[in-house]
């Protein structure tokens, strides 16, 4: 394990019991939280993004606001619902809060999962086409992205422009190098774990897998991150590719650990359909004293197969106690699995 970070939803919740009571208490917790895991030596800051839900949604502003209060962390998405995204626009807004971050931005994009409202992406402006599936317009969508972060002209200018044009076609401006390696798909199946493999992006895999063979889940993720990475050798890309997983896990130390955690989690594998006639398989959680999570943790193949883990945070509990949760795993966890 080279990396960990943290993920947070960023839920927010008006209850008395929330300590994220509003958008903004969400937003500026999310600064916070990031500022303080970089200071405990966590790699990696990611948000999920959710449309019309009281999450965290537009995910630019949060990144370039973290980037510019951080010097050295991962900043990232898991994921970025592709069915609502203009490439180009996106392409401006990341290359901006790429280089606010000074190159630290590792996007997590997706088909994205079922959302709150019925397809939510019409309400943004965009419709597959005739024969087209929703699935179908978020990779299309992406391969245009990933297109114009390589930074190639394509606009034939204006010929009396405003300002003075550089020779040739133009390109989506700022433009950050390196940023189009930094790409991340998020899969929920073999197949899409392939396809990102060929186009050259890196992979994201959840705590959510579609069944595919009915074997435990950190199986079946296993099995697809080989698929993955076969998939990308075959390809012969130029640079090596990461590998993502996200685990919810709390390491138990002391009486609030305990009181939050210590009873009623389901740390076993559930089945079930988040989609019609789609079965999934949801991967347990881990609660448990640091030396048998240590245990735990160093049976789960995709866990071992992967460079980087992502720690979901419960993020309506504040700064503080989600600072300790990271500092938990990361003292107490994360050194007998093979991190630093």
């Amino acid at each position: 394990m080279k990396k960990i970070g943290f993920l947070s939803f960023g839920h927010w919740n008006p209850s008395p019991q929330s300590q994220t009571r509003s958008a903004a208490d969400t937003l500026l917790q999310s600064i916070d939280l990031a500022v303080a895991a970089e200071e405990l030596g966590a790699d990696g800051a990611y948000f999920r993004v959710h449309h019309f839900a009281r999450q965290l949604a537009s995910p630019f502003p949060l990144l370039a606001a973290v980037g510019a209060r951080t010097k050295k962390i991962e900043i990232g998405t898991a994921v970025i619902d592709m069915r609502y995204e203009n490439p180009l626009y996106m392409a401006e807004d990341a290359g901006s809060a790429d280089l606010i971050a000074g190159g630290r931005l590792q996007l997590g994009i997706s088909r994205g999962s079922p959302e709150q409202v019925i397809d939510g992406y019409r309400y943004f402006g965009y419709a597959p086409q005739e024969g087209q599936t929703d699935a179908d317009m978020a990779r299309q969508h992406t391969e245009v992205f990933l297109d114009v972060l390589r930074g190639n002209g394509f606009a034939e200018p204006n010929p009396r422009p405003m300002f003075p044009n550089p020779p040739g076609l133009l390109r989506v401006e700022p433009h950050s190098e390196g940023l189009r390696e930094r790409i991340w798909w998020g899969s929920a199946t073999n197949d899409t774990a392939v396809w990102a493999a060929k186009l050259g992006m890196n992979l994201q895999s959840s705590t959510l897998k579609f069944d595919e063979n009915g074997k435990p889940f950190h199986i079946q993720q296993a099995e697809q991150i080989r698929a993955y990475r076969a998939a990308w050798k075959e390809a012969g890309h130029a640079f090596e590719p990461r590998v993502s997983v996200s685990r919810s896990i709390f390491a138990l130390v002391n009486d609030m650990d305990r009181a939050y955690f210590g009873e009623g989690r389901k740390e076993q594998d559930q089945f079930g359909y988040i989609e019609e006639n789609v079965r999934a398989v949801f991967g347990r959680g881990y609660t448990a004293e640091p030396d048998v999570l240590v245990k735990q943790l160093a049976e789960d193949e995709a866990i071992a197969e992967a460079d980087t883990l992502l720690l979901t945070v419960p993020n309506q509990l504040g700064v503080d106690y989600n600072a300790h949760v990271i500092e938990s795993i990361l003292k107490l966890v994360a050194p007998a699995l093979g991190w630093r």
